[in-house]
Formats: C-alpha cells, sequence, structure tokens
C-alpha cells in the first residue's frame, strides 16, 4: 500500500518560493502518475500539476503555468512541486497523490502554504 509524506510547506511573502516535496513508499512501482492538488478554505480540492511516472508527461491548472513546476525522481519516489512568484492566492493546503489512470488512490497528509500580501 502507498504512503505518502509532504514537507516544504510553510509562510511566505507574495512573489517568493516555496517547494513541496512528497516521498511515497510501500507498492510504488503500481504507481502511474503523481500530482499536487490543493485545497484553500471553504474551498473544493483542485488539481494544481500532474506527472506521469515514466514519460514524464506534465499538466498544470492555468493559474499556476509558468509558476509552478512539478518534477519526479524515480530513485527515490520523490516528487517535488516548485513554487514561485507566489500570490496570496495560492494559499491552501497542499496534498500529495498517486494514481493509476483511472483514479488518485493514495493521498499525503497535507501541508500549508500561506502566502502574505
Amino acid at each position: 500500500q502507498v504512503q505518502l509524506v509532504e514537507s516544504g510547506g510553510g509562510l511566505v511573502q507574495a512573489g517568493g518560493s516555496l517547494r513541496l516535496s512528497c516521498s511515497a513508499s510501500g507498492g510504488t512501482s503500481s504507481i502511474y502518475r503523481m500530482a499536487w492538488f490543493r485545497q484553500p478554505p471553504g474551498k473544493e480540492r483542485d488539481l494544481v500539476a500532474r506527472i506521469r511516472r515514466i514519460t514524464r508527461t506534465t499538466t498544470y491548472a492555468d493559474s499556476v503555468k509558468g509558476r509552478f513546476t512539478i518534477s519526479l525522481d524515480n530513485a527515490e519516489n520523490t516528487v517535488w512541486l516548485q513554487m514561485n512568484s507566489l500570490k496570496p492566492e495560492d494559499t491552501a493546503v497542499y496534498y500529495c497523490a498517486a494514481g493509476n489512470t483511472a483514479n488518485y488512490y493514495a493521498w499525503g497528509q497535507g501541508t500549508q502554504v500561506t502566502v502574505s500580501s
């Protein structure tokens, strides 16, 4: 069973940068794709970025294109989210997820990112 542990959240001023990391363990060979989601206060959880494990194909939400970069190290079973030019509207709990072609079946505990104006 895949387990995910996130780290790297925190408080940053607008325009600043943060790097989130997510380490996967247990049954990682079954993972087809990994992703970062975020959930702002009082709102739904939405996809931020995803990456396919073998092809490294990436997809980004329009709101983060050009500012965020998702990357993956298969050897270390780790996925990162580099977040630059952060805005107050990026404030949310960020979740790492692992999945197959149909859905995401493993989730991390979440890490808080707060961007002050």
